[in-house]
């Protein structure tokens, strides 16, 4: 997720419950072919016990597509997967969620990827506006020999205003058996945690799920087990990761070079849930340096 899952956050989610599979957040081909690393702000910075490791790029120029997906070669990444469903208006204006509605060039985007030689997969929606749209929309993209494909189960016009639409996998599922039965099938949208994740695996006999702001309800979504803890326990555990968000953003804030003020966003993923909670985050809002924070974090 933009803004989220950077190195920093994807350490925190690993203590809590590592996932099988890390993705970075989104880059810009194009930024970054124009201007280098400067451009994508600590986008792609990773560490060799994150693995397997994929990053996830986005644009609108396939030669910048592929040049970048080299660069992603050389840092060491598992995988490249195009994004081709986010539906923010940066994002649309030359890639994301629009190519949905340009499939040459979602296909050149794809082959241009493959020239890095890693494995390429595609993370998309439904469709832009309607959800039939994916009768025609996702055969175009099995077609291309993908390693995975990813569906977020609404459309760009929905966001995640709506349920996914898990009624559909069935069909999507079919599709994918008989146009590329080698294409590994990944749903995406309102998935708990990894118990319930299991459990649409087995009930729709697909090969993995996708979450993402799942973990903003439950950082602890990824653990394979399900923890019986008291309220106590659960806040302690919650207040714990974030000291450890907190130091690892010391830790890499420079080789980020995101401000303090974007470490906020992530403050109600753990002060919540517990007597006097709101305060607490009305607080730590009004701080201006972690030795803020921490000095708030020790009072509890």
């Amino acid at each position: 997720m933009e803004a989220v899952t950077d190195v920093i956050f994807r350490h925190v989610v690993a203590r809590a419950g590592a996932p099988d599979v890390y993705f970075t957040e989104f880059t810009n081909a194009t930024g970054w072919d124009h201007a280098g690393d400067k451009a994508i702000g600590g986008r792609l910075l990773k560490t060799d016990d994150e693995h397997p490791i994929v990053a996830q790029i986005w644009g609108g120029d396939p030669d910048a597509m592929a040049r970048l997906a080299i660069h992603c070669k050389t840092l060491g990444f598992d995988g490249i997967d195009i994004n081709m469903g986010c539906p923010a208006k940066t994002a649309i204006k030359s890639g994301g969620a629009s190519l949905i509605r340009q499939p040459e060039l979602a296909i050149s985007a794809i082959q241009a990827a493959k020239t890095a030689g890693l494995p390429v997969s595609v993370k998309t929606r439904l469709g832009y506006t309607s959800t039939d749209e994916w009768r025609e929309w996702l055969p175009i993209l099995l077609g291309q020999d993908i390693a995975a494909l990813t569906v977020h189960l609404r459309t760009k016009k929905e966001m995640s205003r709506v349920p996914a639409h898990y009624e559909l996998i069935p069909e999507i599922k079919l599709l994918r058996d008989t146009i590329a039965p080698q294409t590994l099938l990944i749903i995406n949208g309102d998935i708990r945690n990894h118990t319930h994740g299991e459990q649409l695996a087995e009930a729709y006999d697909i090969d993995g799920l996708m979450i993402g702001r799942g973990v903003f309800t439950d950082p602890f979504c990824f653990r394979k087990e399900t923890v019986a803890c008291s309220q106590e326990n659960t806040k302690n555990e919650l207040l714990e990761l974030l000291y450890f968000h907190v130091d690892l953003y010391d830790t890499y804030a420079k080789e980020t070079g995101r401000p303090f003020e974007t470490l906020k966003r992530f403050f109600k993923i753990y002060i919540r849930d517990f007597e006097g909670a709101g305060g607490i985050r009305n607080m730590l809002m009004n701080c201006s340096s972690t030795d803020e924070v921490r000095s708030i974090l020790a009072k509890l």
